[in-house]
């Protein structure tokens, strides 16, 4: 027997069954959809750092609801959701909104700590919170998964264009007459729903996974915002997908093999266009 095949699950195919890991594929299908679509306006925006920092916002609301005995997800997207309101009203444009973002980041992430200070249950559930819990998912939550997935793309067909010209070019959007500080609102309220999302799959510290690098690596092999989008839904899902499959192979932390995917999809990409503009 060779060293890989001693390294294989010798139940992998039982726990690929699973119906804890039915659900897991179908959480990833639906977090795909909208890391994927936000991450272009992300980066589009300038706001990496602020996507980044909601996760941690909501960290004292996830803790917090442990303490009153509410769902996680619950206090993490009020939480989330006020925080983003915040930065949105404080930062209207990209200098302010860093400034916004560590602001309340900071005020936050100690407000984390001392709610998970005051019990040791809530101390316990950060590191869920930190490092997601996908194949804990349940039906319940996909349904909310899906239900967001479908308010997320009605909503987004409605502002796609005036969010897409203030998220290009924000001074000449204003000019034009766009609502500008309305976009930027309505973008971080959104994006807060895609961090409530995302984080049960990899957890507040790795979020950068899955909203930020398939974008990013989308937009190194697309010339397009809609085609950029798309893209990176499917390398999104190719990592959750395939980070759950070899989680299922080898006795490794899903979160983590998301992750060292994601991350290499993009150092390929980005290896593979260099290599193109110096031949």
């Amino acid at each position: 027997m060779s060293s890989l095949e001693s390294l294989i699950q010798s139940n992998w195919i039982d726990i690929l069954s699973a119906p804890f890991m039915r659900n897991a594929f179908a959480a990833g299908l639906c977090i795909a959809i909208a890391a994927g679509v936000m991450g272009y306006f992300t980066i589009a925006r300038n706001s990496t750092f602020a996507a980044h920092a909601l996760a941690h916002i909501g960290l004292p609301g996830a803790t917090g609801a442990v303490l009153l005995g509410l769902p996680v997800s619950l206090g993490l997207g009020v939480f989330a959701l006020g925080g983003a309101l915040v930065i949105g009203a404080l930062g209207k444009r990209a200098s302010q909104r860093e400034i916004a973002t560590g602001t309340v980041l900071a005020f936050a992430s100690g407000l984390g700590l001392f709610f998970a200070r005051l019990s040791s249950s809530a101390s316990q559930q950060m590191q869920a919170i930190l490092f997601g819990s996908i194949l804990t998912v349940t039906d319940d939550q996909i349904i909310g998964f899906a239900l967001f997935d479908v308010v997320l793309l009605t909503l987004l067909s409605v502002i796609y264009r005036p969010l897409l010209f203030s998220s290009l070019d924000e001074q000449v959007a204003q000019a034009k007459g766009v609502p500008v500080g309305l976009m930027n609102v309505l973008f971080m309220a959104i994006m807060a729903g895609v961090i409530t999302v995302a984080v049960p799959a990899v957890g507040t510290l790795l979020i950068f996974a899955l909203v930020v690098t398939p974008s990013a690596t989308a937009n190194i092999i697309t010339h397009s915002p809609m085609a950029s989008m798309v893209c990176a839904s499917v390398i999104c899902l190719v990592s959750i997908w395939g980070g759950l499959l070899l989680s299922a192979l080898f006795p490794a932390p899903p979160s983590f093999i998301i992750v060292t995917i994601s991350t290499l999809l993009w150092l390929v990409a980005k290896a593979t266009h260099k290599a193109r503009l110096h031949s």
